[in-house]
């Protein structure tokens, strides 16, 4: 590819170097007609600006927070991590330096705690997990009076100002979620919904959504039958085991249920364990190694997955975007909604 210099440009749009300088810096007063005619032969030359060299002109440095769950190798927010160090790698020649703050995703108030380090961080732009609307509402308000720019991942939240959302549509990804359970079972037929716990018994933005999708899409196909909730804890195996126990001692005719987190694979260990699988259908999220290996063996008919990798790779990437090439970005970035069986899960890419 040819390098085109300021001169070049100049010499092609039929205006002086001092003009072109301007355009492509952003500083000063021009014409439109030079505007346009610049415009248009960077268009033809398919321009690229040699964002190193300007970076290093500028002498400016952007620090970018994330702010995520803690996270154990091979769970969802390890792969989110993935697509943010990709990110960080490719930044890292730009002074873009990213800075990761870590909160419990089952306690709301670990994510509180972060709000003040953030604000008085000096940051230059966050990237923020929206497990806790209301605390996720705080810091964004709290960011928009500081001038702060932030993209949002995992869910969208309306009301707030955000750069730029990356993530699946949690409602409709619920609402395909009820549409592939409820073809494999009878209009009469019980079901259970199962929740991983947080402290104070909140649950995230997402899981929210998606349960709001699930129960229309049943309820707008008259279900005859009973949705039993059971709650489960983070880290508590020996209670869950035994919840679990209860809940189909007490229910033996429920053979089907749904959890609308990364967890599904705990629920196929237990199932496996049990007995229970025989006859079971399991719904769960997102493309684990472990739900991957109850996929393959039958004990999940369906994960949804959300691309975790691509979310943390462009979030990262619409920050410096926005900061250091001064572009537009798009403000809501949809995920694709994935939906793997067994039949297709060894073709599965993310494609980062």
């Amino acid at each position: 590819m040819k390098t085109y210099r300021i001169k070049d440009i100049a010499i092609l749009s039929g205006v002086s170097t001092g003009t072109v300088d301007r355009i492509l810096h952003k500083r000063g007063k021009v014409s439109l007609e030079a505007q346009e005619k610049v415009d248009k032969v960077l268009k033809e030359i398919n321009y690229q600006p040699n964002l190193i060299a300007r970076s290093l002109a500028l002498k400016k440095k952007y620090n970018i927070i994330t702010l995520t769950p803690q996270l154990a190798q091979g769970e969802y927010w390890a792969k989110l991590s993935e697509g943010m160090d990709k990110a960080q790698q490719e930044l890292f020649s730009y002074h873009v330096t990213v800075s990761r703050l870590y909160f419990n995703q089952y306690d709301k108030s670990s994510f509180d705690a972060l709000i003040p380090e953030v604000v008085q961080s000096g940051c230059q732009g966050v990237v923020i997990a929206t497990l806790f609307r209301e605390s996720v509402v705080e810091l964004a308000s709290r960011l928009d009076g500081l001038d702060i720019p932030y993209v949002l991942i995992d869910a969208y939240i309306e009301h707030t100002r955000c750069l730029a959302y990356y993530g699946t549509h949690s409602y409709d990804s619920g609402y395909i979620a009820g549409r592939l359970l409820f073809e494999q079972i009878q209009l009469t037929d019980d079901i259970a919904i199962f929740h991983f716990s947080r402290k104070g018994g909140h649950d995230s933005t997402q899981v929210l959504r998606r349960k709001e999708g699930f129960c229309d899409y049943f309820a707008q196909q008259g279900h005859q039958g009973r949705i039993y909730p059971l709650r489960i804890h983070a880290a508590e195996d020996r209670y869950n085991e035994t919840a679990l126990a209860s809940f189909f001692a007490a229910h033996p005719q429920v053979k089907a249920g749904i959890i609308f987190n990364s967890r599904a694979w705990f629920l196929g260990k237990y199932l496996e364990k049990s007995g229970v699988a025989n006859d079971f259908r399991l719904i769960g999220y997102d493309v684990l190694d472990d739900n991957i290996r109850y996929l393959q063996s039958g004990l999940i008919t369906h994960l949804i997955a959300q691309r975790p990798e691509v979310q943390g790779l462009n979030a990262l990437k619409a920050l410096f975007r926005h900061l250091v090439m001064e572009e537009k970005i798009e403000p809501i970035n949809y995920m694709p909604i994935d939906i793997l069986m067994k039949e297709n899960i060894s073709y599965y890419n993310n494609y980062i």
